[in-house]
């Protein structure tokens, strides 16, 4: 369980975080959301230790975070697992390069292991024949599998997935998210999501928190989303939803 305790996050006297409390439980597929600019962005790499709090305090399964020196601190990003918005992939790495590269970096495992655990990773995700191949050979949704599998590679207990849909159509982001929901159950990972996909929301969401200007204004699942009464989360799904709508409108009239 990840555990934010009274988080604040300024930058050059910009409140960006204010007062975040929540937690994240293993096994579940915990979903931030909000507007761009809103924070769920910098809550996430405050998590993740690639921003530090200007107060408040972050637990690892009850470890404080704050208070580790970096020693305590690089063998808990051992244990964490990242996909980024747009893969970042290595572009001059192999697909089983990119999977390895964790691994070099954190393990003292020989070529042979770390080769067959890149296997392991990319079969997990059903990415079968493409490991001499480069990230610029390969479709966006493959991308997104390939950056999943470098992001299991160390077996994390933590995974934190920023925007993993951005850019991919419709029936590939549903791929995406049923991956990232059986990953997280299958191993019970602790993972922290953040998206705008109300189809994410809907169908992976086991909680859901929103973020508005930097505050946490509400929390739950799926099945109160639509009726909380708070203007700027109707706002924010119901735009959404428009959207869709419009969308269909549109196909259907062709």
């Amino acid at each position: 369980m990840i555990e934010v305790k009274h988080v604040f996050k300024e930058f050059s006297g910009h409140l960006v975080l204010n007062d975040i409390c929540t937690d994240f439980e293993p096994g579940k597929t915990n979903l931030t959301i909000g507007q761009s600019g809103s924070g769920k962005t910098v809550l996430l790499k405050c998590i993740a230790g690639l921003h530090s709090v200007s107060k408040g305090d972050i637990l690892y399964d009850g470890r404080s975070f704050s208070n580790m020196d970096e020693k305590q601190r690089k063998e808990i990003r051992k244990e964490m697992g990242m996909v980024f918005q747009g893969g970042a992939l290595f572009d001059s790495n192999t697909v089983e390069e990119n999977v390895m590269f964790p691994l070099e970096m954190f393990t003292t495992m020989s070529y042979e292991e770390r080769r067959e655990r890149a296997n392991f990773c990319l079969k997990r995700v059903n990415i079968t024949n493409a490991n001499d191949k480069y990230p610029s050979e390969i479709s966006g949704g493959m991308q997104k599998r390939v950056a999943i599998a470098r992001a299991i590679a160390l077996n994390p207990k933590y995974l934190y997935c920023d925007e993993p849909n951005s850019g991919l159509d419709p029936v590939t982001s549903i791929v995406i998210d049923n991956l990232i929901k059986e990953i997280t159950i299958e191993y019970n990972i602790t993972t922290i999501v953040n998206t705008h996909d109300m189809n994410s929301v809907m169908e992976i969401g086991d909680k859901i928190i929103f973020i508005y200007k930097g505050r946490k204004f509400w929390q739950g699942d799926s099945s109160g989303i639509f009726d909380t009464g708070i203007k700027e989360l109707d706002d924010f799904v119901f735009a959404s939803s428009r959207m869709k709508q419009l969308q269909k409108m549109y196909i259907s009239g062709k």
